[in-house]
């Protein structure tokens, strides 16, 4: 299995907070007890980390019953703590968006989007090339993918498929209000890839994460 580590991000983890911050972006909301074993820590001592986190609004604690007994804390990134990771160039790239769109035309916009597409397409392909099998091509993307922010990381699943995952989406504004990003995204990973890929989560559908599922195509 392939997956980041803490060091190798798109955002200093220097501190204890940041590096907290990091484990709720990449693995999602957790007790303290758990960041703190990941984190060599104590449970107490992660705790309070969160604690201060959370009078900065960057994280939230949660009560959630699991079962019988007491209820657990929980600890969750807030819209300000994942503002805390980068989106790259938010505000021009809408206002570029915007601009092609009202000037001239969605048709044009579309041009944008697909001329993006090949170039992203012909320089993964690139990257790809020589694999021995599937699982190379996707630990080379995943590679790819953490460089350009997006926090990625594969899991072999029970069934043989692979979890492809994205923590994090380097380009969410531009997103939001134009998902043939997304779209062309999914056509990529499909055709660099020449497997069978399918969306299971989506960050623009309120998800922690993107993920797709990958098989081999029959």
């Amino acid at each position: 299995m392939s997956s980041i580590d803490l060091e190798n991000s798109t955002i200093s983890v220097q501190s204890v907070s940041e590096r907290l911050l990091m484990l709720l972006k990449t693995q999602g909301a957790m007790q303290a007890a758990d960041a703190g074993k990941l984190l060599g820590t104590t449970g107490e001592a992660a705790r309070q980390q969160f604690v201060k986190l959370a009078k900065e609004g960057l994280v939230e604690g949660r009560s959630e019953t699991r079962g019988v007994g007491r209820p657990i804390q929980l600890w969750h990134l807030t819209d300000k703590g994942n503002a805390k990771f980068p989106d790259t160039h938010a505000d021009l790239t809408v206002q570029m968006i915007t601009i092609i769109r009202e000037q001239l035309g969605e048709s044009a916009l579309d041009v944008v989007i697909q001329s993006r597409e090949q170039e992203i397409t012909e320089k993964y392909k690139t990257a790809l090339k020589g694999a021995a099998d599937l699982q190379e091509k996707i630990e080379r993307l995943v590679k790819i993918r953490c460089q350009e922010g997006y926090m990625a990381q594969y899991f072999i699943q029970e069934d043989g498929t692979i979890l492809f995952v994205e923590n994090h989406c380097p380009i969410c504004a531009a997103a939001s209000i134009c998902q043939s990003f997304c779209r062309t995204e999914l056509k990529m990973f499909r055709d660099i890839l020449q497997a069978q890929v399918e969306r299971t989560e989506y960050i623009l559908n309120d998800d922690r994460r993107c993920a797709y599922r990958i098989t081999p195509l029959r």
